[in-house]
Order: C-alpha cells, then sequence, then structure tokens
C-alpha cells in the first residue's frame, strides 16, 4: 500500500447531521434529548456541552440536570424518573462515568428502554444480539458507519475487536456479526495479539492505552478504526494506534481527534431521532 486514507469522520458526521436537520425539519414535534450530569467531571463536562450545542444544530430540544458529585442514589433515580415520565423527553443519557459511590449499572437500568439512546438497557443489548431493532451504541454504531465509507460490503472480512467493554467492545463486535464478519474479539488477557492483528481486514482497537497497536500488526490493507483517546504528557491527545506507523501499510484509518469522537455525537442525535419517532409512532 502506498496510500492510506484518513477517514473524515467530522465530514461523515456532518452528513449524518444534515440528514437529521432535514428529518427533524419535517417532524410534528420537536424531539428531546436530556442529559444528566453528576459531579464536576472536566471531560464529561465538554461531552456534555458539545452534545448540547449538536443538538441545537438540528432542531433538537435538550433538557439538562446537573446533580452535585456528591448526589445520592436515589437522587439521580428521582431525575432519571422524571425524565422517563416527561412527554417532552425522547432519548435520556446519564454521562458515565459517576462519582463514587454511585452504581452505574443499577442506574443505567432504570432509563425507560424505549429512551436509552446509549444503548445500554438489557432489553436494547438483548435486540442487538438478537438481530433485531432497537437503540444501538452511538461509538460501535458511529464506527462502523465509517468503516462502510470506506467498504460498503464487509461480508466474510475477518474483523478484530480489541476491547470487550458493554459500551463498546460487546456491541461492535455484534453489528460486524450482522454485516456477515467472521469477528475476533481480543482483550488484555489475549495471547499473541500482534499475530491476531495481523490476520484482521477490520482492526478495531478501543482499549484507551497510548499506540499500543504498532505499524507492524497491521495487515497491509486493513481498515483501521482507531476508537481510544489518550492525553500525552505534553497535552496532545493520540489513539490506540501508531498512526504514523500505519501510514502506507493501512488501507484507511481514522485520526484522533477528528475520527470516531464527531461520529458518537451524530449517532446519539440519531438515536434521539429515531426514539422520538417511535414514540409518536
Amino acid at each position: 500500500m502506498s496510500d492510506t486514507r484518513i477517514i473524515d469522520g467530522k465530514a461523515i458526521a456532518a452528513t449524518l447531521r444534515a440528514e437529521l436537520a432535514e428529518q427533524v425539519a419535517g417532524m410534528d414535534r420537536k424531539p428531546g434529548l436530556a442529559v444528566i450530569l453528576v459531579g464536576d467531571d472536566p471531560a464529561s463536562q465538554v461531552y456534555v456541552r458539545n452534545k448540547i450545542k449538536a443538538c441545537e444544530g438540528v432542531g433538537i430540544r435538550s433538557f439538562e440536570s446537573r446533580l452535585p458529585a456528591k448526589a445520592t442514589q436515589s437522587e439521580v433515580a428521582a431525575e432519571i424518573q422524571a425524565f422517563n415520565d416527561n412527554h417532552a423527553v425522547d432519548g435520556i443519557l446519564l454521562q458515565l462515568p459517576l462519582p463514587y459511590p454511585l452504581d452505574a449499572d443499577v442506574l443505567v437500568q432504570m432509563i425507560d428502554p424505549a429512551k436509552d439512546v446509549d444503548g445500554l438497557t438489557l432489553p436494547n443489548i438483548g435486540a442487538l444480539v438478537a438481530g433485531m431493532d432497537g437503540l444501538v451504541p452511538c461509538t460501535p454504531q458511529g464506527s462502523l458507519q465509517l468503516i462502510k465509507s470506506v467498504e460498503e460490503d464487509l461480508s466474510g472480512k475477518h474483523a478484530v475487536v480489541i476491547g470487550r467493554s458493554l459500551l463498546f467492545g460487546k456491541p461492535m463486535a455484534q453489528l460486524l456479526l450482522g454485516e456477515n464478519c467472521t469477528v475476533t474479539m481480543a482483550h488484555s488477557r489475549t495471547q499473541d495479539l500482534a499475530a491476531l492483528c495481523a490476520q484482521a481486514d477490520i482492526l478495531v482497537a478501543a482499549v484507551g492505552r497510548e499506540q499500543m497497536v504498532k505499524g507492524e500488526w497491521i495487515k497491509p490493507g486493513a481498515i483501521v478504526i482507531d476508537v481510544g483517546i489518550n492525553r500525552r504528557e505534553d497535552g496532545t491527545l493520540c489513539g490506540d494506534v501508531d498512526t504514523d506507523a500505519a501510514m502506507g501499510v493501512a488501507r484507511a484509518i481514522t485520526p484522533v481527534p477528528g475520527g470516531v469522537g464527531p461520529m458518537t455525537i451524530a449517532c446519539l442525535l440519531a438515536n434521539t431521532v429515531k426514539a422520538a419517532k417511535r414514540q409518536s409512532a
């Protein structure tokens, strides 16, 4: 390979947002997205601010609940229930991680599955595994769209997903299975990870370890999706893949930043619009 395509997540997300804005303009009622932010984690505050701004851009109403870091489990639960009961709210997002000792697993499952735009409630997870139409977690959904922007038909491709989280790794594997890929899930206990990666037509890295995936791990012509966001000591951001070393080897790769991140927010908006259409049907 001589030229590696940089997959422009910003441009693909902008196209999706424009399509969503058109859909929202034609709806009888504006969709509503509620965001619950507990505590003052700086990264979470940035994410929430970006999400609210993105909502405005496509005509989605945003509702916000900010609770102090010392908020109790029952106080957060009460906010979730209030948004469950609010007919103007179509999607509910509980910004993770939550401060200790709040139990995120219990709180997430309290969200009405019809409003679960993060796709983390058991009915939505079950729908994804069963190949039925539910709400799918935003980052894997966006990552699949980025892969398909390079190659539409993924049937028979060998995909390797590094990372097994419920938020990303597991749903990513399910989506790729749905595209008729042969999927291998790798993680921290996987033996000879480099050799496994070298077999991947599609390599998805989501472990949060700076430039862990080396250039020589990548199969020539592979599509590489780098989900990791790591801050270096000098303050700059990098992914889980050594991008410089991948250039000239991979067929296409997502940059960090500007790859998966913009698609995550665009897919959150898409889930909100989808939830609104279902609830008004």
